[in-house]
């Protein structure tokens, strides 16, 4: 993951470029978190596991933040972490472990 401040940079200036093209201008990328996150899934589960972790996470915060507390930023930052927190968790099992079960809707409340 980067190494240096010239990826975070970079990724800083992807990320907004992609927003623009995305239509999501005020979405403020949590770029720590998200390598973190992609790092521990491939190191817990498969390297493959990165990418498609990061993108559930993303999806799972996208549908909690338009579920009654659609449009804040304070919502869309505590969607991401609670998405984030529960994929975390399931890497400390490793790719055969932990119930499903005690994912998502447990912390929902």
């Amino acid at each position: 993951m980067p190494a240096n401040e010239d990826e975070m940079q970079i990724l800083d200036q992807w990320s907004n470029r992609l927003a623009q093209a995305l239509q999501i201008l005020d979405l403020k990328v949590d770029h720590d978190l998200l390598l973190d996150l992609a790092r521990k899934s491939a190191d817990s589960v498969t390297h493959a596991a990165a990418p498609i972790t990061t993108f559930m996470v993303g999806y799972a915060a996208g549908l909690e933040a338009g579920t009654g507390s659609a449009g804040t930023k304070e919502a869309s930052t505590a969607s991401v972490a609670k998405a984030a927190d529960v994929a975390f968790q399931l890497c400390e099992d490793g790719h055969d472990g932990g119930p499903a079960s005690k994912g998502w809707a447990d912390t929902a409340q």
